[in-house]
This record gives C-alpha cells, sequence and structure tokens, in this order.
C-alpha cells in the first residue's frame, strides 16, 4: 500500500488554473486577430504578446513556489510538466498570431479559421478542468474531448496544405499560409500532451 502526505496547500492548484484562464484570453485574441483587418491585427498581436507574458509569469510563480516547497499536492514533475505544457500551448498561439501580422497575409484560408476555433474550444476546455485537478476527479470527458479535437485538427490540417498546393499559385503566399497552419497544429498537438499528461498524472494518483 503506498501512503502519501497530500499537503492542504492549494495555490499550486491556483496558479494552473489562472494559466488556463490565460490560454481562453490568448485564444480569443487570435480568433479576433483573424476577423480583424490589416490595420488592427498589430495592436491585437501585441495584447497577445501581453497575454503571453502573463502565463510566462505564472509558470515562473509556479516554479518559484516548487523550489521553496518541501511537500507539493502533486509530484513536482508532474506539476513541473502541467505548466511547461500549459506554457507551450500559449506559445504556439502566440506565434501563430505573430506570423499572421508579420507575413501581412490579408484573408485567410476557411481551414485557418477552422484550425483556430479548435484551438479556442480546446482552450476553452482546459479552463474549465484545470479546477478539477485539485481532486483528479471528472476529468476524463476533459481527456478524450482534447484528443477528438486534435484529431479533427489534424485532419482540417491535412486537407489545408493540399487545398494550398492545388489552389495557390504564389509560391511566397503557400510558404506563409503553411508556416501558420503548422504554428496552429503545433498548438492543438501542445493542448493534447497537456490533456495526455492530466490523464496519466490521474491515473497515477488515483
Amino acid at each position: 500500500m503506498r501512503f502519501r502526505v497530500t499537503p492542504h496547500d492549494s495555490s499550486f492548484f491556483d496558479i494552473l488554473t489562472e494559466s488556463a484562464e490565460c490560454l481562453v484570453r490568448g485564444s480569443e485574441i487570435l480568433v479576433q486577430i483573424l476577423n480583424a483587418d490589416m490595420a488592427d491585427r498589430k495592436t491585437l498581436a501585441g495584447q497577445l504578446h501581453d497575454v503571453e507574458n502573463d502565463a510566462d509569469a505564472c509558470a515562473h510563480k509556479l516554479f518559484r513556489k516548487l523550489n521553496q516547497t518541501f511537500v507539493t499536492p502533486l509530484d513536482r514533475d508532474d506539476l513541473y510538466l502541467l505548466a511547461a505544457n500549459m506554457d507551450d500551448c500559449m506559445d504556439y498561439m502566440n506565434e501563430a498570431g505573430d506570423l499572421i501580422v508579420l507575413y501581412k497575409i490579408g484573408e485567410l484560408p476557411n481551414r485557418v479559421v477552422a484550425q483556430v476555433n479548435v484551438l479556442q474550444r480546446c482552450a476553452e476546455l482546459t479552463a474549465e478542468a484545470a479546477p478539477r485537478l485539485r481532486s483528479m476527479d471528472s476529468l476524463r470527458d476533459y481527456w478524450v474531448e482534447i484528443n477528438r479535437l486534435e484529431n479533427e485538427a489534424d485532419r482540417e490540417y491535412r486537407r489545408l496544405l493540399a487545398d494550398i498546393f492545388d489552389h495557390e499559385d504564389d509560391p511566397k503566399r503557400i510558404i506563409k499560409l503553411k508556416d501558420i497552419s503548422t504554428s496552429l497544429e503545433r498548438g492543438v498537438d501542445a493542448f493534447e500532451r497537456l490533456a495526455n499528461a492530466v490523464e496519466t498524472i490521474a491515473v497515477k494518483e488515483s
């Protein structure tokens, strides 16, 4: 039988919940960037950078707390993994927003919009699940749905690449669209890695 000392300090979970809320804010701004005209996109990208800075601050806050705490509510490596994976999700969203602005791409294909919609839904599900990390209960629907969304995003990504090469004639635009869609695809993959980490930890803690 395994005995575990479980401290009452909930601040680790508060930080993770705050990080997940940053993901929702970031995804909402990314949607706005898609729908904005060229003149407004730069301002929105600046707002996205601010959210990324907030997310970085949350991650560093958790890492500092890990270094200062002797007994943690979850294994140290697991807490680090959750924070690092959330940070990856934010980084890829920020990267995609940056590329859209820097490449001055104009109107984006519908399949890129579909990728961003999947990212936004992944962020919302993560924020809904984050408070339940305290007990590791009722999380199965979260990781199952994230996995389904990742599969959907994979299909959109492959179809998008096919559409780009079939219908785009400008080599520069092809490269730009491919870079943007790849960043979005990596963002969804990061959400799946986060969900897989939650599943692994939940099984271990059960």
